[in-house]
């Protein structure tokens, strides 16, 4: 994947990458996700996630600049797999409720595994200096631990009491 590791900018730059390649595996998934959605909240909330990530991939290109790094060229394998679980999870014949249960299940994962690179790289970033960076991930971080958030509270107070 990389010819060395040895200071934490490579590891900085490792985790951009992989960020990079999950975001934009993610804008290819969303869209399949909503359209398989059948509560109307759940579907509005995939549209919006949709546009924000649109964002976060351009946040990161603005990262990527700012450190002279070229972040294509990498795969996420990570995301692939989670993005192929939710596929597979897709394909399930379940009645509405339960499949909805499932999506958000499948988001959940992805969320928690972006909450995560989120977390790391920003701290990467603030022990090199790299405020502004740093601050660009941060931002980013927040909307995901948002996103999961939501997911959890449609989840518990609606999508799951539907699918008993």
């Amino acid at each position: 994947m990389f010819d060395k590791l040895e200071t934490l900018d490579d590891l900085l730059e490792m985790q951009l990458k992989d960020l990079y390649s999950a975001e934009n595996q993610l804008v290819k998934a969303l869209p399949k996700m909503a359209s398989k959605a059948k509560d109307g909240r759940l579907r509005q909330g995939f549209e919006t996630h949709l546009r924000e990530t649109e964002k976060q991939v351009e946040r990161l290109e603005q990262i990527g600049q700012t450190l002279g790094i070229d972040l294509d060229g990498h795969t996420c394998k990570a995301m692939e797999g989670l993005i192929a679980e939710g596929q597979e999870t897709m394909s399930e014949r379940a009645t509405d409720e339960v499949m909805d249960a499932a999506l958000i299940a499948a988001a959940q994962r992805i969320e928690h595994y972006e909450i995560s690179g989120y977390g790391t790289a920003a701290h990467y970033a603030e022990r090199l200096g790299q405020q502004q960076v740093a601050t660009l991930l941060q931002q980013t971080l927040s909307e995901e631990q948002h996103t999961d958030t939501k997911l959890n509270e449609l989840a518990k107070n609606y999508i799951n009491a539907k699918a008993v």
